[in-house]
């Protein structure tokens, strides 16, 4: 049994890095130099985008109803961050879309403030210069901009790259909608249709 959800999940990892890939949206190199919002929390906004909270906030919301996490792994120096700010998540679809289904943090990768999420504790690491928390959640794979889903009770899905709003769609609905429960990604998009 367990030997079979480990398949399931490469599986569904490697249809998710698919659907990035072959959409455009492989991780790029950064460029820029401004940083994006608050290391942790919210970040300044336009009208119409994403409301992004802080983790405790994420997790307090948890108690109360579950729903699935999305992270924006960002850090201040990467161009393809801040287009991702700019163009995805200041959608008006995307924006009420995450805002029904699920909660939604910004997290800067290279923050050394200790960041605390569900018991445990994680503090910055000068050789990787970045935040342990970065790590867990990317499997120690550290590209940016990352999208993390962290489906209620599993592990974080990491989704490295830029992605447009369409190409985000298939994403967050396949974890949005709770088609993950009850079938692969690959089955998921055999039937999606964009409609950003």
């Amino acid at each position: 049994m367990q030997t079979r959800k480990y398949v399931e999940t490469v599986v569904l990892w490697a249809g998710l890095l698919m659907v990035v890939l072959l959409s455009g949206g492989a991780a790029r190199k950064p460029s820029g130099s401004a940083a994006i919002g608050n290391p942790v929390g919210s970040a300044a906004v336009p009208s119409g985008s994403v409301s992004w909270m802080t983790l405790d906030q994420a997790a307090g919301k948890l108690q109360q109803e579950k729903r699935p996490v999305l992270i924006d792994l960002y850090t201040s120096w990467c161009g393809w961050c801040k287009e991702m700010d700019r163009k995805t998540y200041s959608s008006k679809k995307v924006a009420a879309y995450l805002e029904e289904k699920f909660y939604t943090v910004k997290v800067d990768a290279e923050t050394r403030d200790v960041i605390t999420w569900q018991g445990r504790t994680f503090a910055y690491n000068a050789q990787y210069r970045s935040n342990m928390f970065a790590l867990y959640l990317t499997h120690g794979r550290l590209e940016f901009p990352t999208t993390i889903i962290i489906p209620p009770g599993q592990e974080p899905q990491a989704i490295p790259g830029f992605m447009e709003p369409g190409e985000l769609e298939a994403v967050v609905r396949y974890f949005g909608d709770g088609a993950y429960k009850t079938q692969g990604f690959d089955a998921y998009m055999k039937d999606f249709k964009k409609t950003w």
